[in-house]
């Protein structure tokens, strides 16, 4: 039974779209195109990734594998950009990947979808704004001469966490002008770091060094190996850009919008992100004491322009990543109250609620489970590795699940306005060998002897979401409701907001 209902009064072509694909408006739309690229721009946020992953690419395979690793890996996003955003063109709604699964591939397809994604997303939280708290604690650490424990990090980092809860209350249309923002401040700050690094220091790295160095520090003989692990540096970076689909329901033209604002988001990064990794480079001015700080780049701004302007371009980096953690609360907020809004998650009425357009619960519960991933982090030192882990295990296989189902059932897609024609399908194969490339890898051990200390916790943290949502989809299958399939049983549509 269709839950769709006759042409509301006022209804914009936005809406009649969603009320197509079975939804009801409850969010706000008031997001531009900018506001859109801006979100999944943020979220990749290459003043966090890069900064915060520098110094594990300088142990596997250093500065070659750092810089040819983020040319390569950009350019095979650029695949899995495409793919998703064509997907995106056709399903655009705040649930994204898991609803675009159900509807290419039926009820389970969009439960594991959905679970991946989710765990992706709140490991992203928990990822930008730990990191986050890093920068904080050595930009105090300038200031006042004393080094801050895993404790303080701690409370700065649920500081932090309380601060992205409470703007995100505040609506999108804030989370509009903020991303905006976002996309000039990074770029201006890209700016006056490689600036800075370019001009102050006497003393440069040749382009030799940047280009042609290849370090070893995981304890493995395999060069071709460490290379393919340093990946990571690159892939870690180059995810969140699903941002701009599950904000597609408070972003006006959404179908056209949302697409391109993934294409934008990867584009725009993939240059500044270079940009910064070689600036980065050339300036490092003792190899190894930089590779032993506790934050890398911080050691790299110290030494190569002294205290004053370290300290400056530090709050630089430390603003932008607060901008990442606001877009990243934004998306994955969303995507609890689609996967509420479904009955997938436990508490799910709860969850769906939406005050004044916004889903302030789903907020809450976003930013409540990011401090529960990071909790280890005040008695283990590989915590911050291990929600890394979580991060790219859970949202990187999500991305290729859509794109696999469209390629699966081309015959019966229905492409959006925004589309890849004839190249869809070749493009998709591309972008899922890509993705099952890099899960595989990035399961793999990073470093050498393992112990409990250099354990890669991806696989666990993989087997571990798929066996909860396996054991949760057997109570949960009689009331998981995605409008338009088999678990479609409301058709008064007035439980979960469908129209």
């Amino acid at each position: 039974m269709s839950r769709t209902s006759p042409r509301p009064p006022g209804a914009s072509a936005d809406d009649l779209v969603l009320r197509e694909l079975g939804y009801r408006q409850q969010l706000t739309r008031r997001m531009t195109a900018f506001g859109n690229a801006g979100a999944s721009f943020t979220v990749i946020s290459i003043l966090s990734g890069c900064m915060t992953m520098y110094g594990f690419g300088m142990a596997t395979g250093g500065p070659a594998v750092m810089l040819g690793g983020w040319v390569v890996v950009g350019f095979m996003v650029l695949f899995v950009g495409a793919g998703l955003a064509e997907v995106t063109s056709a399903y655009p709604t705040s649930g994204a990947l898991y609803f675009m699964a159900h509807k290419l591939g039926g009820e389970k397809w969009g439960w594991y979808t959905g679970w991946l994604n989710l765990l992706g997303l709140l490991g992203a939280i928990a990822g930008i704004d730990y990191g986050c708290a890093q920068f904080v604690a050595a930009f105090l650490t300038l200031l006042t001469g004393s080094a801050m424990g895993p404790g303080a990090t701690f409370v700065v980092f649920l500081a932090i966490l309380l601060l992205h809860a409470l703007v995100n209350l505040r609506g999108v249309r804030l989370i509009n002008v903020l991303n905006g923002v976002s996309v000039w401040w990074h770029l201006a700050g890209v700016a006056a770091i490689v600036g800075a690094l370019a001009l102050v220091p006497t003393h440069h790295r040749s382009a030799s060094f940047v280009f042609t160095t290849f370090v070893n520090d995981t304890g493995f003989g395999s060069t071709w190996y460490v290379a393919l692990i340093g990946l990571l540096l690159a892939q870690y970076t180059f995810s969140g850009y699903d941002a701009s689909a599950h904000l597609s329901e408070e972003t006006a033209d959404a179908r056209t919008a949302a697409p391109r604002g993934i294409m934008r988001a990867i584009t725009w990064s993939w240059a500044a992100g270079f940009v910064l990794l070689a600036g980065l480079t050339f300036a490092i001015q003792d190899y190894r004491a930089t590779q032993g700080a506790d934050v890398p780049p911080a050691r790299i701004l110290l030494d190569a322009l002294g205290a004053g302007p370290a300290k400056v371009l530090l709050l630089v980096v430390i603003v932008a990543q607060l901008f990442c953690g606001v877009a990243g609360t934004a998306a994955c907020s969303r995507m609890v109250f689609a996967f509420s809004r479904d009955r997938a998650l436990p508490g799910w009425r709860h969850w769906r609620r939406v005050h004044d357009g916004t889903p302030k619960a789903a907020v809450w519960l976003s930013v409540g489970v990011a401090a529960v991933l990071v909790l280890p982090s005040l008695y283990s030192s590989t915590a911050y590795g291990a929600v890394t882990a979580i991060n790219v295990i859970g949202i990187t296989p999500a991305y290729a699940l859509p794109v696999f189902l469209r390629i699966k059932n081309r015959h019966r897609f229905v492409a959006g306005p925004w589309n890849l024609g004839r190249w869809g399908v070749p493009i998709g194969v591309v972008a899922v060998g890509w993705v099952a490339f890099v899960t595989v890898l990035f399961c793999l051990p990073q470093r050498a002897p393992v112990t409990a200390d250099t354990f890669n916790y991806a696989p666990v943290a993989l087997a571990a979401v798929l066996a909860v949502a396996t054991l949760w989809w057997w109570r949960a299958k009689r009331t998981y409701a995605v409008p338009g399939g088999p678990a479609d049983r409301d058709p008064a549509g007035q439980e979960n907001g469908v129209g």
